[in-house]
């Protein structure tokens, strides 16, 4: 069986090399040197060999996001780096990587427009990278209409990735979020609030193709169906009052929250959770579903996440058919690229 893994993160070695030397707080990347799969790639390709030859994996850039690294001037030469990175190893193991995903610098639009072109046409990405806010900037925020429309021009995915560090406080009355809650629970929330951004600002019914992979499987939003559903789609306005409401229906999409959220597309790194895989299959459906570890991110530094996201699959109850979609054929689907 072909695994192609759709979200799996490196921070390529030229790319690394100059992320330290941008890193204010070299104590901040603590979490990456400890794992040597992450950008030593002699490691990684090690490790890879352990699952035999079917396994796949398709390159994105880790975090931090680029726009946290540098300002809107030098970030367009980081994400050129990056870019280049990835192509490159791409192009010495494609057996191993057959396919990457352009990052692009966000905090400064034109020049994220310029390097789609760039690394799409000029490298063969087959899909860019954006976190859930832009330093603070809602995804829907006008000045990033231009990536989305582009991309679903293009009919290429966007890979969406949470955002969030641990200044985003849990309670107004602190400066900081504990007990590392802003990732546990705080990227599951990034993940969501963007996804409803986009919906209710209009986004998937101005683009009704474009095709956007939330990691973690959709976050909270299979969980929540209900709540959507009937607490919050079919009571939307009623807590809201004045200009806020006359807002909310002027600009509210004419069809059902849920029908657009369906139309995300979602990977199964969610750290090997039986049930919620079960549940993100129960309401993407396997088409929308695609093999995605978040390697090298686990306790092994790699291996983990791979063997027990396997595991799990293939204890589920699914078709030969329906299995191979979720490995590699959705994905080859929405990269366009050959079986």
């Amino acid at each position: 069986m072909r695994r192609l893994d759709a979200y799996s993160h490196i921070l390529p070695a030229p790319y690394f090399a100059r992320m330290r030397e941008l890193a204010v707080d070299s104590g901040a990347l603590k979490r990456w040197l400890e794992l040597d799969a992450l950008h030593d790639v002699d490691a990684r390709l090690r490790m890879m060999d352990t699952f035999g030859d079917g396994y796949q994996q398709v390159l994105t850039l880790s975090s931090p996001p680029i726009e946290l690294l540098a300002g809107p001037r030098d970030s367009p030469a980081l994400a050129r780096l990056a870019n280049e990175s990835m192509h490159a190893l791409c192009e010495r193991y494609p057996d191993r990587f057959p396919a990457f995903v352009a990052s692009l610098p966000m905090n400064n639009p034109d020049a994220a427009l310029a390097e789609i072109a760039f690394a799409l046409d000029g490298l063969g990405a087959r899909g860019v990278q954006v976190f859930t806010n832009v330093n603070g900037r809602p995804l829907d925020d006008p000045a990033f209409h231009g990536v989305f429309a582009e991309m679903a021009r293009r009919d290429l995915p966007i890979w969406l990735h949470p955002a969030r560090g641990a200044g985003f406080a849990d309670y107004a009355a602190e400066d900081t979020s504990r007990y590392e809650i802003w990732w546990a629970l705080g990227w599951p929330y990034e993940t969501s609030v963007a996804m409803a951004r986009l919906v209710f600002s209009g986004l998937l019914e101005r683009h009704p193709d474009i095709k956007i992979i939330t990691h973690h499987l959709g976050a909270m939003i299979p969980y929540l169906e209900g709540r959507i559903r009937l607490g919050w789609s079919e009571q939307l306005g009623s807590r809201t009052a004045g200009d806020d409401l006359a807002r909310l229906r002027s600009t509210t999409p004419p069809r059902p929250p849920l029908d657009y959220f369906r139309r995300f597309y979602a990977d199964t790194a969610l750290s090997a959770s039986a049930i919620g895989i079960r549940c993100g299959l129960d309401f993407f459906g396997t088409e929308h579903v695609l093999f995605g570890t978040d390697c090298p991110f686990d306790p092994e530094g790699g291996p983990g996440f791979i063997r027990e996201t396997i595991r799990v699959l293939d204890a589920l109850d699914l078709t030969a058919g329906a299995r191979e979609q979720i490995y590699h054929g959705n994905l080859l689907r929405l990269m366009r690229l050959p079986g």
